[in-house]
């Protein structure tokens, strides 16, 4: 592997930062639950190959798994932008893929964690849980497993005021956990079903259900409404106006379906951005939520 052109970096860095993921050009290491147990996975690209390695109980699986990981199964045959930014972007980054990691619950975690709140915090909140409640990660590369759903559904939920995570979030998350096969589940179906079984968990609307069918399920589709930029992000590219709606992103998106997905992450490769002016995100006191 691979098959087509891969940008390593590029191509996982969609499954965002945290203590189980080590990202450096042509080399990665990663950490990840499987069906097998947990597993680390090292990936180094050199003159078109991928060379991997794993170590853990669940080596062989993240081994097998490792092409999907790196985007082998996105298939962008059929994206041919029309608009010079976006054709040129896309010329730029041909190595640009969707990856898959089968993984959904350990995606869930950190999207949860994401809703509603600055990046930073979140990122924060997410480093925070991991160390405390995760464990280390097998293999040489001292990275750590995020905690499995077995321990997160045991885990009240004032519990996780100390990584500023408030009750309403952590509910989602210890529901999610509850049911965390249920979630795996969805790797086996089709798209839209894999959105109706996701989105019929309390606290997982369009937002959440698109991050994660994005890089568990390798949807080059999902479009994730309700975000605090995007919109504006995406007016701003398209129609050149510094403030936007949902809306009038899913119109101007939609006759790229089935790669709005893709859309997205080469619009922010760009640096494509909206003015940013108004009110910030407030800072959230949990301990009184």
């Amino acid at each position: 592997m691979p098959h087509k052109p891969l940008n390593l970096a590029l191509t996982l860095a969609a499954i965002g930062p945290g203590p189980s993921m080590r990202l450096r050009g042509g080399e990665v290491w990663r950490a990840t639950h499987t069906p097998q147990g947990p597993a680390t996975l090292h990936l180094v690209m050199a003159d078109g190959v991928v060379d991997v390695d794993a170590w853990g109980p669940g080596a062989a699986w993240a081994a097998e798994n490792a092409p999907a990981l790196c985007g082998e199964e996105d298939d962008d045959s059929g994206f041919l932008p029309r608009e010079p930014a976006l054709a040129d972007a896309k010329r730029r980054h041909p190595g640009l893929r969707i990856p898959k990691t089968r993984a959904v619950f350990e995606v869930l975690v950190p999207t949860v964690i994401g809703q509603k709140v600055a990046t930073d915090a979140a990122h924060e909140s997410y480093r925070k849980l991991v160390y405390e409640l995760g464990t280390v990660a097998p293999g040489p590369a001292n990275l750590r497993v995020a905690p499995p759903a077995a321990v997160l559904a045991g885990t009240p939920y004032w519990a996780f005021h100390r990584f500023g995570i408030e009750r309403r979030r952590a509910d989602a998350i210890i529901r999610a956990a509850v049911s965390a096969r249920r979630l795996e589940e969805t790797t086996a179906m089709s798209i839209p079903d894999a959105w109706q079984r996701l989105q019929a968990f309390p606290g997982v609307g369009q937002w959440t259900a698109a991050k994660v069918a994005l890089v568990a399920l390798g949807d080059a589709d999902a479009v994730p409404t309700g975000d605090y930029h995007m919109p504006h992000m995406v007016g701003n590219a398209f129609d050149g106006t510094a403030r936007s709606t949902d809306e009038r992103m899913l119109e101007i998106l939609e006759p790229f379906r089935p790669h709005r997905a893709r859309v997205l992450r080469l619009l922010l490769l760009m640096g494509a951005s909206a003015p940013r002016f108004g009110p910030r995100m407030p800072l959230r006191d949990i301990a009184r939520s």
